[in-house]
């Protein structure tokens, strides 16, 4: 067992608290929180030097690409980029190769993690027109939710049979969690593009054939079937202003439908096509810089209950296809996410409160992950240091995400993650790599009774 340590002279982020103060970690866990801690020779000691000491961000939704697409990624590289980017837990996705549908394959995934994993891990049971006996199987607590598409996506995996999901929504013994579009009204924008340009779609087309109104439709069809079979809904990846009249301001304590926002609506908008290219390109699509501004706005009055990543890598030749319907649809974030989102409060956009409460404290309540997602005393010690006085460049040549490349090439973050810890143990420290067998599976409370 490693020595305790003591973390010294931090900025402690929790609870919407903002506080100086020292935190020891003894045995993986919060030993103590207090506004100072004598050290002891028995103790290892990491001096913060006044940077912030947050409680890791829970991710709870990623691509890792493992098993089956591993060209692009697995779990070990894009778990290395994760905890270089503060993130200490992962939910993962399950459109992989062979699809997340049946219990043997979860298993499978745990097994994978175990193995490979740098960071905390879980994984989504997916759902399809044909597996609804499997998720009435599943037992509570044994994955994170269940995916629903119910748009087409990355993967074949679109669940559009009416009685299906009525199915879903009635019997599912765990949290949903759904990605929101209407398919068939995708199709019709894409014939309406196809004859207007043929087969040289623009980049700048995506939010218009992927649209508000696609975006709307489905959300709004999904959180009234939560509605009618109470089941707990988690609408992922919500990218108009108009869809955040669905969902219900104010604190997320006692929510039936919650909201989720990723990292690259926050930041770029579609404007940023004509720089970006296909590299911007994600399901669903990045919209107006109105958009951007009413999600921003949601997320300061509570519509908004989490923020998340949607990591999905893919390679540089992949993403370069000329043929806009054949690049895919995807971004790599988890090594950006946190700092980009640092900036936004640097910006005056964000509260530092709001980024914890939204990466950290509202995940693991959302979710059920036992004892993390805060800087309490008996919790798992998930933390990162990050020192808002020095700045990150993104090159080429940090990104640890096998794909290679960021889409926030060439801009320069105005902090630095210092320091990631999983269960007490550093992972990433002072711009390296610490390959410490730290990660655990996730452990989840049941979330529906």
């Amino acid at each position: 067992m490693n020595r305790p340590l003591l973390i010294k002279n931090a900025r402690l982020v929790n609870e919407g608290a903002i506080r100086d103060g020292d935190l020891l970690v003894r045995d993986g866990r919060i030993a103590r929180v207090d506004s100072s801690i004598e050290a002891d020779p028995a103790f290892g000691i990491l001096d913060a030097d006044g940077a912030l000491l947050l409680p890791g961000m829970i991710d709870d939704q990623v691509h890792f690409r493992e098993p089956g697409l591993t060209h692009k990624g697995g779990i070990w590289s894009e778990s290395r980029a994760a905890v270089a980017g503060g993130i200490t837990s992962y939910m993962e996705m399950p459109n992989t190769l062979p699809p997340t549908v049946t219990l043997e394959a979860l298993e499978d995934k745990y097994a994978i993690a175990a193995e490979k994993s740098l960071a905390n891990y879980a994984f989504y049971l997916g759902a399809t027109n044909d597996n609804l006996n499997v998720i009435r199987a599943l037992q509570p607590g044994t994955a994170a939710g269940i995916k629903i598409f119910m748009g087409a996506s990355t993967g074949n995996m679109l669940v559009d049979d009416e009685d299906t999901l009525a199915g879903i929504f009635r019997d599912a013994p765990a949290l949903i969690a759904t990605h929101c579009e209407s398919t068939p009204l995708i199709q019709r924008n894409l014939e309406a593009a196809l004859e207007k340009y043929g087969p040289e779609i623009p980049i700048t087309e995506h939010p218009e054939i992927r649209s508000a109104e696609a975006c709307y439709r489905s959300t709004r069809t999904a959180i009234a079937l939560a509605r009618e079979y109470q089941a707990p809904l988690h609408v992922l990846h919500l990218s108009t202003a108009r869809e955040m009249d669905l969902f219900e301001p104010g604190a997320m304590a006692g929510k039936l439908v919650t909201a989720e926002v990723c990292v690259h609506f926050l930041h770029f908008d579609s404007g940023d096509y004509p720089r970006l290219g296909n590299r911007i390109k994600c399901n669903p699509a990045i919209k107006t810089a109105a958009d951007r501004a009413g999600l921003l706005e949601a997320v300061e009055s509570g519509r908004i209950d989490i923020i998340a990543t949607d990591h999905a890598p893919h390679t540089s030749e992949e993403k370069a296809a000329t043929d806009y319907r054949q690049a895919p649809s995807g971004l790599p974030l988890v090594q950006d996410a946190l700092l980009s989102l640092l900036d936004l409060h640097q910006d005056g956009s964000l509260a530092l409160e709001d980024i914890v409460q939204r990466t950290a404290h509202n995940v693991a309540q959302r979710f059920g992950v036992v004892e993390r997602g805060y800087l309490r005393e008996g919790y798992w010690a998930d933390l990162v240091i990050v020192d808002t006085n020095r700045s990150t460049p993104v090159t080429p040549e940090r990104v640890l995400s096998q794909c290679g490349w960021s889409p926030f090439e060439g801009e320069t973050f105005r902090a630095e993650i210092v320091a990631t810890l999983v269960n007490g143990q550093p992972v990433y420290q002072d711009g390296r790599i610490v390959e410490a067998d730290a990660a655990a599976r996730l452990q989840f409370r049941p979330q529906r009774t």
